[in-house]
């Protein structure tokens, strides 16, 4: 099933994206090394659609051959019968948990790279305006514009609490990041400090400082949780919970499906073996479009609870794991149907 899907995947791509290429003048080898992390990021998200068709065809031939009436009829049980695949889906499954965890993420990154630099040019792939974020439990930082390519923004101010008490608050019309320096340069600098009711205030035109942080961390790009290792993805979720990061929903999806994948290959085989295992006057075309059926709707669940936790406060662990929960309780169905 990979094999047939890969070639015609970057066929329909490269149909799509040729002009672009040509019209960026796009090397021949960074075109290859796209289409390589193209085969693996997809091959990680269709994993276990793949297996579960593969079954079904698999298995329809077996019915088809009347050989699964020969097994059950000398005495195998269907859970015996059921058993070789369920080997095999814990095969697969540890491969994709290894390909989610640790592959999928370095491909990610270059498909994702590739994709913004040549391919859409124009399209930011970070958060560049009215950035608020808190960097530790003192600190808290406001930038109403965010330059990524020189490391700069406009209207800044930074907050510093002790406890419930504002300590201390700096404005400054433009930051910007010296990397010789090691430091930011405030423009327009202005400093407020409140200290036993007493407020001070301190001016400069300019003004060298060090912050606990680099402006790009506090914008990741869009993309940045899937290009992580899945130690890297928690370090990750820890840091931008303590920011107040407005996207923390889309990483938590990222991590729980490296945990959801694996799971769902042994439901879709559950279902698959169930499903097939009968012959049909229809022979394996019915099996197939049943089949199908089924991956659409549970992609299309996969996809809908997926895109309602990035968008909104609807929880992580629900979007992700109900198509799981739904088509589990579907498999046990269907098994009990095929056992009978």
């Amino acid at each position: 099933m990979l094999l047939l899907f890969v070639p015609i995947g970057i066929t329909v791509d490269l149909a799509e994206k040729v002009g672009k290429m040509l019209e960026n003048n796009v090397p021949f080898s960074e075109v290859a090394f796209y289409y390589l992390d193209f085969t693996v990021y997809f091959a990680n998200l269709l994993f276990p659609l793949f297996l579960f068709l593969s079954v079904i065809w698999f298995t329809s031939k077996l019915a088809n051959n009347t050989e699964i009436v020969a097994f059950l009829s000398s005495g195998v049980s269907f859970s015996r019968f059921l058993r070789p695949y369920m080997i095999g889906a814990t095969v697969v499954a540890l491969f994709a948990m290894f390909l989610g965890m640790y592959l999928a993420p370095i491909a990610s990154q270059g498909f994702n790279e590739f994709k913004f630099k040549y391919l859409k040019k124009n399209k930011s792939v970070q958060q560049t305006r009215d950035v608020y974020q808190q960097i530790n439990d003192n600190d808290y930082i406001y930038v109403s514009n965010f330059i990524p390519k020189n490391k700069s923004g406009l209207n800044f101010t930074y907050e510093h609490f002790e406890g419930n008490e504002l300590k201390y608050k700096i404005f400054a019309d433009r930051i910007r990041y010296i990397e010789k320096d090691s430091a930011y340069r405030l423009t327009t600098y202005l400093k407020r400090s409140f200290n036993n009711g007493i407020e001070t205030v301190e001016k400069h035109t300019n003004q060298l400082m060090q912050f606990p942080f680099e402006l790009e961390d506090l914008t990741p790009v869009e993309y940045a949780a899937e290009t992580k290792s899945y130690g890297e993805l928690l370090k990750f979720i820890a840091a931008e919970k303590r920011r107040g990061s407005p996207n923390i929903g889309r990483y938590e999806v990222v991590k729980l499906k490296k945990w959801s994948l694996p799971v769902s290959i042994f439901i879709l085989t559950i279902i698959a073996v169930a499903v097939s295992s009968v012959k049909r006057r229809g022979g394996m075309g019915v099996n197939l479009a049943f089949g199908i059926a089924i991956a659409m709707i549970y992609v299309f669940f996969d996809k809908v609870f997926g895109v309602m936790a990035e968008q909104s406060n609807f929880p992580a662990m629900v979007a992700v794991w109900f198509p799981n929960v739904i088509f589990g309780i579907l498999a046990i169905y269907l098994l009990q149907n095929a056992k009978r």
